[in-house]
């Protein structure tokens, strides 16, 4: 049993990740200006919110 309340963090490395894709996304949207790479900035947008409101409810002992 460990004594530190996330093990791996895993939240923080799916909100990294997401930050990461996001710029890729916005960096090959002005270099190519193909539109469809707004699909993989959104993504990236979205794991990134999803890793901070789980790594949030984590550190807040998810009480409501």
């Amino acid at each position: 049993m460990r004594t530190t309340p996330s093990p791996c963090g895993w939240e923080l490395l799916l909100a990294m990740a997401g930050a990461l894709a996001a710029m890729a996304g916005t960096t090959a949207v002005f270099v190519t200006h193909d539109h469809a790479w707004r699909y993989l900035v959104a993504a990236g947008c979205f794991a990134q919110f999803v890793g901070f409101v789980l790594h949030g409810r984590r550190l807040r002992g998810d009480a409501r």
